[in-house]
């Protein structure tokens, strides 16, 4: 005698488990000790400094989410901005986050202004330098992008004060 179908609800719980299980087990896994592009001494210098300033969290989700057009791309960053810029002992992170802010704000790059205004915070940028950077960057680079920075960093303090 044949067993009867499962109705159609059971069957889409039983594929969903996994799925869920399998989604909250890979944060906890660290792209860079999988790929050997993300085995160098250089990626592994670059990545410490790029979690220090931008936090683990949000580096670690980047490297485990490229794929394998956008592995080339995290190697590149991580390695080159990260391990070898940003390593070197010319200037403190803080300048260097006070130098980022500026060309990102000029630039008109809200999605990596945003990322950079938190990683400045972590690095000793003062709410007020911010301010006189953007100002800044209205002078140099022009109203309309110091607005468009001014508006980023706003809503990102807000949404820090709001936590």
């Amino acid at each position: 005698m044949a067993k009867a179908a499962k109705p159609a609800a059971a069957k889409a719980k039983t594929v969903k488990k996994p799925a869920k299980a399998a989604a909250k087990a890979l944060p906890a896994k660290r792209a860079p000790k999988r790929r050997p592009e993300f085995s160098s001494k250089l990626f592994q210098d670059g990545l410490a400094v790029r979690r220090a300033v931008l936090g683990g969290e949000y580096v670690d989700a980047s490297i485990a989410g490229a794929s394998e057009f956008m592995v080339d791309f995290q190697k590149l960053v991580t390695e080159q901005a990260w391990g070898t810029v940003w390593t070197r002992p010319g200037l403190s992170r803080k300048t260097r986050s006070m130098l980022n802010l500026a060309m990102l704000a000029c630039l008109n790059r809200p999605n990596e202004l945003k990322l950079h205004l938190k990683g400045a915070l972590t690095n000793g940028v003062s709410r007020d330098e911010i301010k006189e950077i953007l100002l800044q960057v209205c002078i140099y680079a022009g109203v309309p992008a110091g607005l468009d920075a001014f508006k980023v960093a706003d809503a990102m303090l807000k949404d820090i004060d709001a936590k």
